[in-house]
């Protein structure tokens, strides 16, 4: 993929070279008169959209030349088409990838415990780590933590499977249940709904308190109200003193938080914790790293670990993750761009050499109608009004077939990595304009070709 993607770079970039220098050949050809001359056309197209007779014009020449028009409305209309949707497919692989980051603090940091893969002080490998409560009070003075929390992974937690009964009267289902620090809130994308979230008092007092999800809350209370009633989690009691919900969805809903300390002593945790996470602020991903491995390096030395071992904890820097995403994203969007551009200069080239070939097809006809006493301007006027209107109806084709095609995609592609690909109408209807303009500029080359054709030599015969 790689390679793919390199020559197509290279290749778009010798296009973007060849464009440049065609575009300077004929900037150096231009001169002051041209420019005179170019706005004396502009005044004869504005005056010929009022002239009805220069419009009959125009469409007995689109009548009669059904298969260039074709190929020079194609041509146009594709360009615009295909940067719309990849302008609309870049916006939505950012919403789709910053979809995936809304279920945790995107300047999260998770520090899980696992299992030694390197020899260290004496120790094998294969030996569990577990953290505890010491590590937790060792990481909260680390210069750069904003909200530190520990988690207690009761049966396996979120890793190897934390749920359990819970119970109110007769109904029982298995939900989720995470046993947190307070500050576990600043973690995730949960919302109060009711009552509140847990505090560093249900820490200290070892309450018997939780904070259930919405879906909780309908399954075992329905219609009444929650707050201040108890539910069994596992075997024992715990009075509900919030309800919250997540934009991750009802499966993130399905969830209990406990107090850590509470769950510790209720579900034989001692001291035990399986992770520790926290939020880092505003710090980049070089300064997220530091922090992150002044905290490994704490535990490595609490736990006779090598702070080299890939394997002992594992690390989810979620600053590291959003701030790749973010370059990867703006690399997809210059990529976007220049294919896009090109795409339209391509369009251009198309109507300039397609009208270049309708002059000479009409190279008699233009000879007859100087003879007749037309004007070289009126000439240029009317083959630079031909490629404005071509390029205006198929620029709009283009642009309400690529919207289309955006509200066609997410049905035929159901993945969460594109998420609403669309487009500002802003973006498109600018470069419709943009693509008129250089139609109009693209048409008054072969147009002062036109004007200068010599009537005599055209009436000879051929």
């Amino acid at each position: 993929m790689g390679i793919i993607f390199g020559l197509q770079l290279i290749g778009i970039g010798l296009a973007i070279v060849v464009g440049a220098l065609w575009l300077v050949w004929k900037l150096l050809h231009f001169r002051p008169r041209h420019v005179v001359a170019f706005f004396e056309v502009v005044g004869g197209v504005l005056g010929g959209m009022l002239a009805q007779d220069r419009w009959g014009e125009v469409f007995d020449t689109i009548r009669r030349n059904k298969l260039r028009t074709i190929l020079t409305a194609v041509s146009v209309a594709w360009g615009i088409f295909v940067m719309v949707v990849l302008l609309g497919m870049g916006h939505g692989l950012n919403n789709g990838i910053r979809h995936s980051f809304r279920r945790e603090a995107q300047n999260g940091i998770y520090i899980s415990a696992n299992r030694t893969s390197v020899p260290n002080a004496g120790y094998g490998i294969g030996r569990r780590i577990t953290f505890d409560n010491r590590d937790y009070d060792r990481a909260k003075p680390v210069d750069g933590i904003d909200h530190l929390s520990g988690q207690y992974f009761i049966r396996g937690g979120r890793f190897g499977g934390g749920e359990m009964k819970v119970q109110r009267g007769a109904k029982s289902n298995a939900f989720g249940v995470n046993a947190v620090h307070p500050d576990a809130f600043y973690l995730g994308a949960n919302e109060i709904v009711q009552g509140r979230y847990l505090n560093a008092t249900d820490i200290a007092g070892l309450r018997k308190v939780c904070v259930i999800g919405r879906p909780v809350r309908d399954f075992l209370f329905g219609a009444e109200n929650p707050m201040g009633q108890w539910i069994n989690i596992g075997n024992t009691a715990f009075e509900v003193v919030g309800v919250y919900s997540d934009e991750g969805g009802e499966e993130q809903e399905r969830q209990i938080y406990v107090p850590v300390s509470t769950a510790q002593l209720a579900f034989h945790g001692v001291d035990h914790l399986g992770m520790l996470m926290f939020t880092v602020g505003n710090a980049n991903a070089k300064q997220a790293k530091v922090i992150s491995d002044e905290v490994v390096g704490q535990l490595a030395a609490a736990h006779q670990f090598s702070p080299d071992d890939p394997q002992a904890v594992r690390v989810f820097n979620n600053v590291e993750g959003f701030e790749r995403f973010q370059q990867f994203f703006f690399v997809i969007s210059v990529f976007v761009m220049v294919i896009g551009c090109g795409t339209l200069a391509a369009g251009v080239v198309g109507v300039s050499n397609i009208m270049m070939i309708a002059v000479k097809e009409r190279t008699r006809e233009i000879g007859i109608r100087k003879a007749l006493g037309a004007t070289p301007l009126s000439i240029v006027a009317m083959i630079v009004q031909e490629a404005i209107f071509l390029t205006s109806i198929a620029g709009l084709f283009g642009l309400a077939a690529g919207v289309a095609a955006l509200e066609v995609i997410p049905g035929l592609a159901d993945t969460e990595m594109i998420l609403n690909p669309s487009v500002d109408i802003r973006v498109g209807l600018m470069a419709a304009a943009g693509l008129v303009f250089a139609g109009a500029l693209a048409g008054f080359v072969p147009a002062r070709t036109a004007a200068r054709v010599n009537p005599v030599h055209t009436l000879r015969d051929q």
